[in-house]
């Protein structure tokens, strides 16, 4: 048997972790997913999806090279939401996406620093000079964290599944100098 093995750096901030997603993770996942509170995400999403669903976020690290971390608590591994770089065949560009999943999670500026650490991991690892982040038009919080990254919004993307999506425009590297 020949395995192949591909490798997803961790990402560590003040606070955080940003770790490839692993089993013990599916509860939070799930009880997010199936919420009123991933209707900012599209959902919520029927149960039994998530393990799908992390699979996806997994693979798109082996077929892409870059991908989204769960951010999780640096001391106690708790996940509090899913936040890295996303870029399904049928999105318009890559872009820096986040969720937090954990209620106790949210209005502690994790999204915030977990993103930053995204955009810096685009930007000096990847190499890269542009990235968005696409947020449907009523998702308030995704919207203020996006001004507060210092986004600015351009365009509007129709997707097929998710509807109207602003495209939010990330400052370039040599703008954050």
């Amino acid at each position: 048997m020949n395995l192949v093995h591909f490798c997803v750096p961790e990402i560590e901030t003040r606070r955080l972790r940003l770790r490839l997603p692993k089993a013990s993770d599916l509860p939070a996942v799930e009880a997010f997913r199936t919420s009123d509170r991933s209707a900012g995400v599209g959902g919520p999403y029927a149960a039994g999806t998530s393990f799908h669903y992390m699979s996806a976020v997994i693979g798109q690290w082996q077929l892409r090279g870059y991908g989204r971390w769960i951010v999780a608590d640096k001391d106690t591994d708790q996940p509090f939401g899913l936040v890295g770089i996303y870029h399904p065949e049928d999105w318009p560009e890559a872009e820096i996406g986040w969720s937090i999943f954990a209620p106790s999670a949210e209005g502690r500026g994790i999204a915030h620093e977990a993103a930053l650490a995204s955009r810096d991991f685009a930007y000096k690892t990847l190499g890269w000079n542009r990235i968005v982040s696409l947020v449907m038009p009523q998702n308030t919080r995704s919207i203020a964290l996006a001004e507060r990254m210092g986004c600015q919004k351009t365009t509007r993307f129709d997707h097929p599944t998710y509807g109207a999506l602003d495209i939010w425009v990330h400052a370039t590297p040599e703008a954050l100098q």
